[in-house]
């Protein structure tokens, strides 16, 4: 089924101008129009902290599912996630809340490499929660921004200054201190465990310890590759199609359904036996209802996304993310107990600096742009 071409994005009338009629002005504020381009930096807020809260809600539930001691259906996991996702917006559509385009073949086909991309990241990103702590995954997230600035210096003519560069390099030092202080620490915490240290005479506690922590940082660090290019492509392809918010958070999760039901049927395990691992029956209940819980809690983080990026851009959109880590990373250490050390606390420390430097780095970018910019008005007429 087809629709009608939709405005892109700069076609939107502004808040301060008339529309025909309320019906109008319901569709624009449902679709997620932009303002006006005075109002930029106000309008900039409410994505910013809606995708904050969305974050810190996601991180802590999905963090709560793959850390079962034998779950390992991440596919299946995601693909729950997204079917809810999917029925949710299309039940408020219906309810005629928000409005968003219907399915049309040749929208899907242009967004698939957008879908195949989020599911990648996804994954990847429950695979790293599975044997990572919060704090060393939200650390190491920064390296997303790095990619992530000289993508669109490649991509969009962007820049990089000194002292945004300054900033990538407190990034890169908070990620090192992090993986520093997560490896020491889980090997003090297996020396000083006493059932280990007879398993610790030949090594193998050592070898499991560093096999775990290196599967976990291959996890993130593909993260971080994949996150880059699915944000980079996101905003390109946005730009082509004219998507919507609510058309990309709906295209987004429909067209990664198939592909996370053919790897889970393909790749997992569905024996009984497996089931009752990943499901054990004591908790079956409460572990499909907080599956449920985050595949409506998706919505919001992927219309967040997808709103941040547009409204702001894609590097200050992964930017916002790295300033959430206080309260993400507080969040595995009330709720999963991680570890408060020196080391952690200290990586979070530089981590925030660096975000800080990298904030004010961009308001200097933007001031210097501005005045170059500036229309130079003529104090006297030349005379011909």
């Amino acid at each position: 089924m087809s629709t009608s071409p939709r405005p892109s994005n700069g076609e939107y009338k502004s808040v301060g101008q008339e529309y025909p009629d309320v019906v109008e002005m319901k569709k624009v504020l449902a679709t997620g129009g932009a303002s006006s381009k005075e109002g930029a930096v106000v309008s900039s807020v409410p994505p910013i902290v809606c995708y904050c809260l969305a974050s810190i809600l996601m991180t802590v539930v999905n963090k709560f599912v793959v850390s079962g001691r034998n779950f390992s259906m991440n596919f299946l996991l995601l693909c729950i996630q997204s079917s809810v996702c999917v029925a949710c917006v299309v039940i408020v559509k219906r309810f005629g809340v928000i409005s968003f385009r219907d399915f049309d073949r040749k929208d899907a086909k242009m967004w698939a490499p957008i879908s195949a991309l989020l599911v990648a990241v996804i994954y990847t990103g429950s695979k790293s929660l599975q044997y990572l702590s919060i704090p060393v995954y939200t650390i190491f997230k920064n390296l997303t921004i790095i990619l992530i600035a000289y993508g669109e210096v490649i991509w969009f003519g962007g820049r990089v200054t000194g002292l945004t560069f300054v900033s990538f390099i407190f990034m890169v030092l908070s990620s090192i201190i992090a993986a520093w202080s997560d490896i020491t620490d889980t090997l003090q915490a297996s020396l000083t465990t006493g059932e280990q240290v007879p398993s610790l005479a030949g090594l193998s506690d050592v070898t499991n310890i560093a096999r775990t922590l290196n599967i976990g940082y291959f996890w993130m660090l593909f993260n971080c590759v994949t996150s880059a290019a699915y944000v980079l492509s996101m905003r390109k392809r946005i730009k082509a199609t004219g998507f919507s918010d609510w058309d990309t958070m709906y295209y987004n999760n429909l067209l990664s359904i198939p592909i996370l039901a053919v790897f889970s049927i393909i790749v997992e395990d569905w024996g009984s036996e497996s089931l009752n691992r990943n499901f054990p029956p004591e908790t079956r209940n409460f572990l499909l209802f907080a599956i449920a819980f985050s595949g409506a809690a998706a919505v919001g983080i992927s219309y967040t996304t997808a709103w941040c990026v547009r409204v702001t851009s894609s590097t200050t959109y992964s930017m916002v993310g790295a300033l959430n880590k206080l309260p993400v990373a507080a969040s595995g250490m009330i709720f999963f107990g991680d570890a408060v050390t020196f080391g952690s606390v200290s990586a979070i420390a530089v981590g925030f600096f660096a975000g800080l430097v990298y904030a004010v780095a961009k308001n200097n970018q933007k001031k210097a742009e501005a005045r170059t910019q500036e229309p130079v008005i003529p104090m006297s007429s030349r005379k011909p």
